[in-house]
């Protein structure tokens, strides 16, 4: 298996971002669905194995990330695809219709803290529609504390769009592989009680039992 070398020299498996030991690359797959992924990623976000918009980049069909750096944005006719209406996702947006085809819609979602978040809505928001959606429940993300009652990361941002247009098959697997990358992540933190507590309710248990056995099994210390 191929590795990267970040964040301080650690080994990491440059599929999936986490240390050999903890790769799940064997889980992932390419999920498809009709509605046209962009994420807009802020450039502090670029580096984190963590970020939910490079696990949204390996595991969405199609779905394209942009850098927001100080010295250079994307441009709108880099970001816009054909024949869609662009929709830029965001808590302050005005609710997002439910009767649309996803065929004609373009997704632009923002990958940063919540005032990073608001800084680029405000560089781009003109671009396109902003659109928020009921966004109820708690967050799944346990790699990082929200900032707030029903604030969410950004691959769960995209699941709730997708279950608001009826799109529950994308839904699902994406789901499983999300929750899937914060188990591993949480034992590769050596948080062996708080994985387990986590993977006690996900539907990820269900959906790689082999490879949830494989990651159990005892294995040599790596150098």
């Amino acid at each position: 298996m191929a590795r990267s070398v970040v964040l301080k020299g650690a080994p990491r498996c440059v599929g999936c971002l986490l240390p050999p030991r903890w790769c799940i690359c064997a889980g992932q797959h390419r999920v498809r669905s009709p509605l046209a992924v962009d994420v807009l990623m802020h450039h502090m976000e670029a580096h984190r194995p963590s970020s939910t918009g490079h696990l949204i980049g390996r595991c969405v069909a199609d779905a394209r990330l942009h850098f927001h750096r100080p010295d250079r944005m994307p441009t709108r006719a880099e970001v816009m695809r054909p024949a869609r209406e662009l929709w830029i996702l965001h808590p302050l947006g005005e609710p997002a219709p439910a009767d649309v085809d996803p065929e004609k819609v373009q997704v632009l979602l923002v990958d940063g803290s919540w005032k990073q978040a608001l800084e680029m809505v405000r560089a781009v928001g003109f671009w396109g529609r902003c659109v928020s959606l009921p966004m109820t429940g708690e967050s799944r993300y346990w790699l990082r504390t929200q900032q707030g009652a029903g604030q969410f990361s950004t691959i769960e941002a995209l699941l709730h769009l997708w279950r608001h247009l009826g799109l529950e098959r994308p839904h699902a697997e994406l789901r499983a592989q999300f929750e899937l990358h914060v188990f591993a992540s949480l034992c590769a933190r050596g948080r062996k009680a708080l994985a387990a507590e986590f993977l006690a309710g996900s539907p990820a248990r269900t959906a790689y039992p082999e490879l949830l056995a494989q990651l159990a099994e005892k294995r040599p210390r790596e150098d």
